[in-house]
């Protein structure tokens, strides 16, 4: 029985060792990403889910061609939408390496529309034009983590509540 264990472990190891390096980071939850015309921008916020008039980190990426090569320099302009209407503007602006990022504060709870736009880019003379959708934290936001939490801490009582009368027998033989 010991030796049929070993032999699973070992194999379970060798399984976990080859196929590590097809392991990928977590991507964040308020994050897209969207390719035109050859570039590929992606967006995020930090913190993940944003607070209501607290600064919030915005996070952009814009990478050239299908091998995702960052680019030396770009200029962007950005639009804010909440239902249907515009409620900021960011003019364009060029930056210098392939990141922009930039603290910015959230007024609405809910989805936001945010239009991008690339100007000026070296095989492409027109504007183009990326939309995400980005959510900033609202009360569901704050009750599902609260409820994911709840559920783990409550697994985690019921499997203690099931082996830990085992591992005390056991110890009693």
């Amino acid at each position: 029985m010991k030796k049929k264990r070993s032999i699973l472990i070992s194999f379970l190891l060798l399984f976990l060792i080859v196929g590590a390096d097809q392991v990928y980071a977590h991507s964040m939850f308020n994050s897209a990403e969207k390719f035109d015309s050859g570039y590929r921008v992606q967006v995020a916020t930090a913190p993940e889910f944003p607070q209501i008039d607290e600064p919030s980190e915005f996070m952009i990426r814009v990478t050239e061609g299908f091998d995702y090569e960052e680019i030396d320099r770009f200029t962007m302009g950005i639009k804010i939408f909440y239902n249907n209407q515009q409620i900021d503007t960011i003019p364009p602006t060029a930056i210098e390496g392939s990141h922009w990022d930039f603290d910015y504060v959230w007024r609405n709870s809910g989805n936001h529309i945010v239009e991008i736009y690339l100007y000026d880019m070296p095989n492409n003379p027109e504007t183009i034009t990326y939309k995400f959708n980005m959510g900033t934290q609202s009360p569901f936001g704050q009750i599902f983590i609260v409820a994911i939490t709840i559920g783990a801490l409550s697994m985690t009582g019921v499997f203690l509540y099931i082996y830990i009368p085992k591992i005390f027998k056991k110890s009693r033989l």
